[in-house]
């Protein structure tokens, strides 16, 4: 049984060899494409997990090839690139991706980073019956994972949604950064506070009327963060 389906999108045909045949190991089925506009055609045809992408790619590069496919797609997405500032780091996140590795990488790194993206978290028993949560104008169903807010639907990606589920399990009450990084990313995170940022920000932009004005989705400042859940 195939560990999971991954599109590897890099122009250098070297690392996407050794990134294939890495993969191809580990029981993965893999796919590679030299350059943005090819990945695209070959995500409209086929489907995949995990899409690693290259950052830094002549044409259509990573950001603008990552921004596309968030707009019709919840695919897992990993930023491949040798840039290392924060600022490169939040803008691969802000485009839609799910996590960021550094070139020059060991192996297993990034096994590790594909597995804690891949992850989902489980089902808790009380969330297994709840389908709706309405909150004022806001409407969440659980089982698509949408968020409807005044007559504009927003589909969650996958870990948006495990991020929000952990907040939902935890209503009203503040939630310390590293809780949350390894409670939805896993053990080996806790210091990536650039990644919650974001994704918080992701997450208010498609739960919250104004989402510079947060009803939901609170800050306590250097604390951590909170689900104010009404009563």
């Amino acid at each position: 049984m195939s560990a999971g389906r991954i599109l590897v999108v890099d122009d250098d045909p070297q690392i996407r060899r050794a990134m294939k045949s890495t993969l191809i190991n580990r029981g993965y089925e893999v796919s590679d494409s030299r350059t943005g506009e090819e990945a695209l055609d070959r995500l409209r045809s086929e489907t995949y997990d995990l899409l690693l992408l290259d950052m830094n790619m002549p044409g259509t590069g990573g950001i603008e090839t990552c921004r596309i496919i968030r707009s019709t797609s919840d695919i897992a997405i990993i930023m491949l690139t040798v840039n290392r500032t924060e600022k490169d780091k939040v803008e691969a996140l802000d485009a839609g991706a799910d996590d960021y590795v550094t070139k020059p990488f060991s192996t297993p790194e990034l096994l590790a980073r594909i597995r804690a993206t891949l992850r989902r978290l489980p089902q808790a028993p009380d969330e297994a019956g709840l389908r709706q949560l309405i909150l004022g104008g806001v409407e969440i169903d659980l089982p698509s994972r949408q968020a409807t807010v005044r007559g504009r639907t927003s589909r969650l990606t996958a870990k948006e949604f495990d991020l929000l589920s952990y907040f939902l399990r935890h209503p009203n009450k503040t939630i310390a950064h590293r809780e949350l990084l390894q409670a939805v990313w896993g053990p080996d995170y806790g210091d990536e506070l650039e990644y919650l940022r974001v994704f918080v920000n992701r997450l208010r932009k498609k739960i919250e009327p104004e989402p510079s004005k947060p009803q939901f989705l609170l800050t306590d400042a250097w604390a951590g963060y909170r689900f104010h859940l009404p009563h």
